[in-house]
């Protein structure tokens, strides 16, 4: 239930009722309360519903990207392609380039290098 992100940072993590981990899910069943919440949505002023954490993004890109100066933005918005259903929409912005992240699951390519390159001589 814990993620290790850095050997002196930890990110405990929840089970969303989707069956995801996800660091700003908050669930708290102890002796019969039933308290639920999304604290990235709630932080931003948005309301939050069970039913958002099954097709949220923000569990996956937790889980691809743990670099800690992306920060995620959320709107709870209705896509042409899910007319009738609520989605969460992310958009991603890293404090370190100072720039807008095009796609969160990998990054914006300055903070953390890529892996080298294999270069085989014949």
């Amino acid at each position: 239930m814990t993620k290790v992100i850095h050997p002196f940072l930890r990110l405990d993590t929840m089970k969303t009722p989707a069956g995801k981990e996800c660091a700003y899910f908050y669930g708290d069943y102890y002796r019969g309360r039933n308290v639920e919440e999304c604290r990235l949505l709630k932080a931003q002023g948005q309301a939050w519903s069970r039913d958002l954490c099954a097709t949220c993004p923000v569990p996956s890109i937790l889980q691809a990207n743990s670099c800690p100066h992306l920060k995620l933005r959320t709107k709870i918005a209705r896509p042409l392609a899910a007319v009738f259903q609520r989605r969460v929409q992310v958009s991603a912005y890293c404090e370190k380039a100072e720039q807008t992240v095009a796609e969160p699951q990998i990054g914006c390519g300055q903070c953390h290098a890529l892996p080298f390159k294999f270069v085989i001589k014949e």
